[in-house]
């Protein structure tokens, strides 16, 4: 699955989180998001079990700028599919999950001190 086309080209902080969607960089978007280093890019799913290496194939193509994935889970952080965690371990990256908003919020921080970060976030109502 590749993303959409870019909704910003570049990194930028996530502003605001809820009511189904995130702000960055003086933007709005509706939906799930995929922060890459090349953008923020249209996230497809909306629940826990819609993440699998599939969804996640842009950052796994991006991994040489990678060196952690955070995956926000929603309202409840929840672990990802073992075949999801093994698979990341097999290419050399890292995979947290947690809850949405502490998945921006780290997101945040790694990104304001230049970490090489990838974030998965389901949007929240």
């Amino acid at each position: 699955m590749s993303p959409a086309p870019a909704c910003y080209p570049g990194r930028a902080a996530i502003d605001a989180y809820g009511n189904g969607g995130f702000r960055f960089a003086g933007m709005s978007h509706r939906g799930s998001i995929l922060c890459l280093p090349s953008g923020i890019y249209a996230w497809a799913p909306t629940r826990p079990e819609d993440i699998c290496l599939a969804s996640l194939e842009p950052a796994v193509r991006e991994r040489q700028a990678l060196a952690l994935v955070l995956i926000g889970t929603g309202r409840r952080g929840l672990m990802p599919a073992a075949d999801l965690r093994q698979a990341f371990t097999a290419l050399g990256l890292a995979l947290e999950s947690m809850d949405t908003g502490a998945a921006c919020r780290t997101y945040n921080v790694l990104l304001a001190e230049a970490r090489p970060i990838a974030a998965a976030l389901i949007a929240v109502e």
